[in-house]
């Protein structure tokens, strides 16, 4: 690990290659220990997701991105080491919400921490339901960092939550690892796609968020209706949901 080569820049923790090109020899460990930390711990959102694993299934096939070298990284290794570490990373995140409940979310607003990322959690959680969310979260950034824990303080049956876990953990990281390692394989030059392949992911990442956003928008002239629905969802302000 070269730590001269440490994100010094807060944007660019959000950047794959940076992280990749930090971990050296270690990158695959690297890219398992971000993905848990991500799913795990609140501060992992931060940290690259959708991205990261898109740009390390391209670098099982390529080992040089716009004239940098990088690490070979291991496919078959990705494709076992990925599902496990998501899966850890949202148990953890959901026994610590089952663990210290509505004490783990009340902390003040900082450049890492919003308490409109856990509202925007809870939004998903209410509205998909539990099953469906803890699947459909870790396709929307942030969301599935404070879900999981949101899950746990909530009541989500562990059991339950497991199930839906390895679904989604499953279904996340090797479907964007096997993108990834398919389109180095067979686009020609594909490290002068790289960067715009991130923006792009990034821009379908929020997109539901934005979507999401706006319906609120619209839905806030509805007054009653809105005050009903809100009445009968859980929220933070309770420690299970009905």
């Amino acid at each position: 690990m070269d730590l001269t080569t440490l994100p010094l820049d807060l944007t660019e923790w959000l950047h794959p290659t940076a992280w990749l090109q930090l971990f050296g020899t270690f990158a695959t460990i690297g890219v398992l220990a971000i993905i848990f930390a991500e799913t795990g711990l609140l501060i992992g959102c931060i940290l690259p997701g959708d991205s990261l694993l898109f740009t390390a299934g391209i670098l099982t096939a390529v080992s040089t991105v716009n004239g940098q070298e990088f690490q070979s990284l291991s496919l078959p290794w990705l494709l076992i080491g990925g599902p496990i570490a998501a899966i850890s990373g949202a148990q953890l995140g959901h026994w610590l919400g089952a663990r210290y409940g509505r004490k783990l979310f009340e902390r003040p607003n900082s450049k890492i921490f919003r308490q409109e990322w856990v509202e925007k959690a809870e939004y998903y959680f209410n509205r998909f339901g539990p099953a469906r969310a803890v699947v459909l979260a870790r396709f929307i950034p942030i969301v599935r960092t404070f879900l999981n824990p949101l899950a746990g303080m909530l009541g989500m049956d562990t059991r339950k939550f497991f199930i839906w876990n390895v679904v989604g953990g499953v279904i996340w990281t090797d479907a964007l690892f096997l993108l990834g390692h398919f389109l180095g394989s067979e686009v020609p030059d594909v490290e002068r796609y790289i960067l715009p392949g991130v923006a792009v992911i990034l821009i379908l990442s929020i997109i539901p968020i934005v979507r999401e956003i706006m319906k609120g928008r619209g839905s806030s002239h509805n007054g009653p209706k809105k005050k009903d629905a809100e009445e009968s969802r859980p929220s933070l302000s309770g420690d299970s949901y009905r």
